[in-house]
């Protein structure tokens, strides 16, 4: 059985919305892309990020967040965490992506109207964690089917005041158990949750 593995770059209060720079997701009038710049700590951080990547056997993305990287790591190659993220498997959930997508090497699209039903089929299958970065709707998705088998959040001590959370809101009850924390030098938590066992 494959783990599904959620990785997020959060804010104190949820927010995973466009960490990366100021155009990555203006959505709602988000205004302040590129927050996660000022508190990353490429030793703590990277070591961590490097640990989820060195699991992983392919990549789980929704379609904003495929494009994004698509436009982004092949250029970039002959750095080995960039040679890694374009020669893995990337799966893209999506019923939009259309032939004019950005080309990214060894992506397969799954249609979003069958996306549960394909990603189960992957975790029944041989191979390592399915990791997912990114992508809040799918990962929103993923936890209300309760198909995460571990949370790896790096939350940061800035307040975003709203925007994109990867948490669903449908009222249910899920909780979780703390396997590890580290706290960087620039005061991030990197924090492992896996869902909890019964009588844990």
């Amino acid at each position: 059985m494959r783990r599904i593995v959620i990785s997020e770059f959060m804010s104190l209060d949820g927010i995973v919305q466009a960490p990366g720079g100021p155009d990555e997701d203006t959505d709602g009038n988000f205004a302040h892309g590129g927050w996660s710049h000022a508190f990353f700590d490429p030793e703590v951080m990277g070591g961590f990020i490097g640990e989820s990547m060195n699991r992983a056997g392919a990549l789980l993305f929704g379609r904003r967040t495929w494009q994004a990287m698509a436009a982004a790591w092949p250029e970039r190659a002959g750095d080995p965490f960039a040679d890694r993220m374009n020669d893995i498997p990337k799966y893209v959930v999506s019923d939009t992506l259309g032939d004019d997508a950005p080309a990214w090497n060894n992506t397969t699209r799954v249609p979003g109207d069958r996306a549960m039903d394909r990603i189960r089929e992957l975790c029944a299958s041989d191979g390592d964690d399915l990791l997912v970065m990114g992508s809040p709707t799918l990962v929103r998705a993923l936890l209300g089917e309760g198909l995460v088998d571990e949370l790896r959040l790096m939350v940061m001590p800035v307040l975003l005041g709203g925007g994109k959370t990867i948490f669903p809101d449908d009222g249910a009850l899920r909780t979780l158990e703390l396997v590890s924390t580290v706290t960087s030098g620039t005061g991030v938590n990197l924090c492992v949750y896996r869902p909890a066992t019964e009588g844990s």
